[in-house]
């Protein structure tokens, strides 16, 4: 096995990165044809090709109705999560809301 020396081996890599770049060009152009055909085909809509990531996860950063209230100050907890100091080591039940 003979060993190259580093200018050699970096013409080497310039090659191959510039097959790599011609490579590329030509499959994405041919997948990117296909994906128009198909498009095309199925009358498909942006959005259905690129749902946005809003409608993926619906539930994300929704808000919970309050299951808790402190009579005292009107606080409310849903139930999730640390409970507040003002229910912590208590019976639920009485600040329970209706």
């Amino acid at each position: 096995m003979t060993t190259s020396n580093y200018k050699e081996l970096l013409a080497k890599r310039a090659e191959l990165e510039a097959q790599i770049n011609t490579a590329r060009q030509e499959e994405s152009g041919a997948a990117l044809a296909t994906i128009h055909s198909l498009i095309a085909e199925y009358g498909l809509s942006q959005s259905e090709v690129f749902p946005s990531k809003r409608s993926a996860s619906v539930n994300k950063g929704s808000t919970v109705a309050p299951k808790y209230r402190d009579p005292a100050t009107g606080a409310t907890w849903s139930g999730r999560g640390k409970a507040p100091l003002w229910i912590a080591n208590k019976d639920r039940a009485q600040f329970a809301i209706g």
